[in-house]
């Protein structure tokens, strides 16, 4: 274990730079793997502070740029209705 392990890469989902790392020498080399195990990035941040620590953590281990790890794939969990909509839909269920 490493001095720095204990350090939060996601605040949202409690994910310690160790996970990330233990995730790594297992083999979940990109961000999807990792948020799939993790769950890191997937809060309601949505990896606003996350994602380009974990892209640098994830260059680091394989010695690449940091512009060459691809990053998540955005999809927002909740999406907005309009109340008109909601209202709408109420009067046709009659």
């Amino acid at each position: 274990m490493r001095e720095d392990d204990n350090i939060i890469l996601c605040r949202c989902e409690d994910v310690t730079l160790g996970d990330v790392r233990a995730m790594l020498a297992q083999g979940y080399v990109t961000i999807e793997d990792l948020k799939r195990q993790l769950r890191i990035g997937m809060g309601p941040c949505q990896a606003t502070t996350c994602q380009a620590l974990l892209q640098r953590e994830i260059a680091d281990f394989l010695h690449v740029k940091v512009e060459e790890v691809p990053v998540a794939t955005s999809r927002p969990f909740t999406t907005g209705v309009k109340l008109k909509a909601i209202a709408e839909a109420a009067l046709h269920e009659k």
